[in-house]
């Protein structure tokens, strides 16, 4: 099928264009520099011909669920949502260099690198489940790697849809790593069935492909991949070195019983913390909400909750739309940001040069005067 092509970046107050960051379905992800505070940030824009009463409720959720959570260090952090100059939904939130899914094709992490993400992921996964919500998609491509280089949990798409539907019956269909109620459509998603998608996905990191996979191409059509997850039959990570410590840890978060799974993601974060200490490595900490924070701040992310009007703060004549236009053309160097505005004197700066130009004309007329009355 062929790639769609990226939709024109829209003009938003306060923001500076860059370059674009990647597509999806539904929307567009653009870097842009922010005016005040001055930071970067990656902006999802909803596509024009998307924008229907459906989509953009869910849209809304997402933005709501992503800022409700994002408080967690380990979230990726929402900064805003409004409404375009050209009437596109959007919202901004952190920018996020690197995926943990483009990192481990180039190459297997070090058993540190994954055991520490996955401690810290199953404290956000948690938060999440205390709040009363799934994620329903956890897999390489939704952990994003920070301007700090950690990972933080990200595409809260599907759990939004699932909201929006209120019936359960969204299923997210990332096969290698769904669990096997999930592809038989037992359910549309549970803790049991979120800590095998963690399971797998750390599995991934660690070996450079999902735990069902096969070295021959040919054998991994989404059928065959189907069948061998329904199955259930955990094979140990095929990477040298890796203590059984680990494959028994990933072999417990992939029963084909749920029940046999961790209960919690509180309980396989301590299961993958012990394994750091036994291995002697420092332990990451155990970082959740707790749930008298679930408790005390209820949101309604209903589409008939209280919601202020979103109008855009750009004029479509204003300077700002304009120089959006011109610069839309061209897509800028990769690495580039926004070059520096002009440099503007500060009032004490300006109040310096007064007076020295100042002085220097009462001295002009001071010399003058001595020269009329025959002093000089």
């Amino acid at each position: 099928m062929a790639k769609r092509i990226t939709s024109s970046p829209p003009v938003l107050g306060g923001y500076s264009y860059v370059r674009p960051l990647g597509s999806g379905g539904f929307a567009d992800v653009f870097l842009y520099e922010q005016d005040m505070p001055r930071r970067v940030a990656a902006v999802k824009v909803l596509l024009a011909d998307a924008v229907n009463p459906e989509v953009l409720r869910t849209f809304n959720i997402e933005a709501d669920i992503s800022a409700r959570l994002s408080a967690h260090p380990s979230i990726v952090t929402i900064y805003q949502a409004s409404i375009s100059a050209d009437g596109r939904p959007y919202f901004a939130m952190e920018y996020c260099p690197d995926t943990m899914s483009a990192r481990y094709k180039k190459g297997p992490l070090p058993l540190a690198e994954v055991l520490d993400t996955g401690v810290r992921i199953a404290g956000a996964l948690e938060t999440v489940h205390r709040a009363g919500m799934l994620h329903r998609d956890i897999k390489p491509s939704n952990i994003l790697i920070n301007s700090l280089g950690a990972p933080v949990l990200a595409d809260f798409g599907i759990a939004a849809a699932v909201m929006d539907e209120g019936d359960g019956e969204t299923i997210a269909m990332s096969v290698p790593w769904s669990s096997p109620e999930v592809l038989q459509e037992k359910v549309s998603g549970s803790v049991p069935s979120e800590v095998w998608s963690l399971g797998a996905t750390l599995y991934t990191l660690l070996a450079g492909r999902s735990p069902f996979e096969r070295a021959d191409r040919g054998s991994n059509s989404r059928d065959q991949l189907t069948d061998r997850i329904i199955k259930a039959r955990y094979t140990a990570v095929p990477a040298p070195g890796i203590p059984p410590i680990i494959d028994d840890i990933f072999a417990t978060a992939m029963q084909r019983d749920p029940a046999k799974r961790f209960a919690s993601m509180a309980d396989f974060a301590e299961r993958l913390r012990w394994a750091q200490y036994e291995l002697g490595m420092h332990p990451t900490a155990f970082e959740a909400a707790s749930a008298e924070w679930a408790a005390a701040a209820p949101v309604n992310f209903s589409d008939s909750a209280p919601r202020g009007a979103v109008i855009t703060t750009v004029a479509p004549d204003s300077r700002r739309a304009a120089r959006a236009a011109q610069n839309a053309g061209p897509a800028r160097e990769r690495d580039e940001l926004p070059q520096s505005r002009s440099k503007v004197r500060s009032p004490l700066v300006a109040g310096v040069i007064g007076a020295v130009i100042g002085a220097s004309a009462l001295g002009a007329i001071g010399v003058a005067a001595l020269f009329l009355t025959g002093v000089l």
